[in-house]
């Protein structure tokens, strides 16, 4: 039987699907989602076959995986083609954001303590999924996403949803001044620890989809840190660089 994460608000939404996937003992790689980190491809392709099965294949479901390189790109998807679910060398390259307005398109997002964004406008009825590393975060790539909805999609910020799924917290993401320092405008972001810094990307990202436009009441913070909880999450720092990532993804039905 397989877990997942769901967001309250986000399931309000009966034309809305979402989720976020969790280890699993019974799967391989204890269900890990990815094929670009040295796992036995067949075995990979055989979890997500499971997914596949387990979200009803008969819906014609098309999934959209895209080659991660904490950019701020955004991809838009425009046809209902699967792309980088079989394998990745047809995934949409150099991107950490997608949306789409086409129903049955799932959009899916790889990470193993990185924040996953998923977004849905109400009104008119179109989606994202974003990966948000401290570089992705320093890139405002979430801003920028609502940016690109309101441009194509005529999205207006207070009209989406946003749901910030489990990744790594405040409590266990230390990282160098050379990082920290990118981030020094927002004070409650981080707290100094000796000479380290204990960085909140979670928060830093609800304070862009704020200043994007987005309303307190519709942005949803998961509260769990995946370092806290690697008996359900994978956590690239707190399994020493582990291959395991989780995919976050958000579709409409048609």
């Amino acid at each position: 039987m397989l877990d997942f994460y769901r967001f309250s608000d986000l399931e309000k939404y009966p034309q809305l699907m979402h989720l976020v996937t969790t280890k699993s003992d019974t799967k391989p790689y204890t269900f890990s989602l990815a094929l670009h980190t040295g796992e036995e491809g067949k075995s990979i392709i055989k979890n997500r076959q499971t997914l596949a099965q387990h979200l009803d294949a008969d819906a014609k479901l098309h999934f959209i995986v895209a080659n991660q390189t904490h950019s701020d790109n955004i991809g838009h998807i425009t046809e209902k083609k699967t792309r980088g679910w079989k394998s990745i060398e047809d995934a949409i390259e150099d991107c950490d954001a997608l949306i789409t307005n086409l129903p049955n398109v799932v959009l899916s997002i790889l990470t193993a303590d990185c924040v996953p964004i998923l977004l849905y406008d109400t009104q008119n009825h179109a989606i994202a999924a974003i990966h948000a590393g401290w570089k992705g975060t320093q890139a405002q790539i979430a801003k920028k996403t609502v940016e690109k909805m309101q441009e194509l999609f005529d999205s207006r910020p207070e009209d989406i949803v946003a749901g910030i799924a489990p990744s790594i917290g405040r409590c266990c993401y230390e990282v160098r001044e050379e990082v920290a320092k990118h981030f020094f405008d927002t004070s409650q972001s981080y707290t100094q620890k000796m000479s380290k810094y204990m960085l909140d990307l979670p928060y830093l990202n609800k304070v862009q989809l704020l200043q994007a436009g987005l309303l307190k009441n519709n942005i949803e913070l998961s509260h769990i840190c995946t370092a806290c909880n690697t008996e359900r999450f994978f956590s690239y720092r707190k399994e020493d660089g582990c291959s395991g990532r989780l995919m976050s993804m958000i579709w409409m039905v048609g």
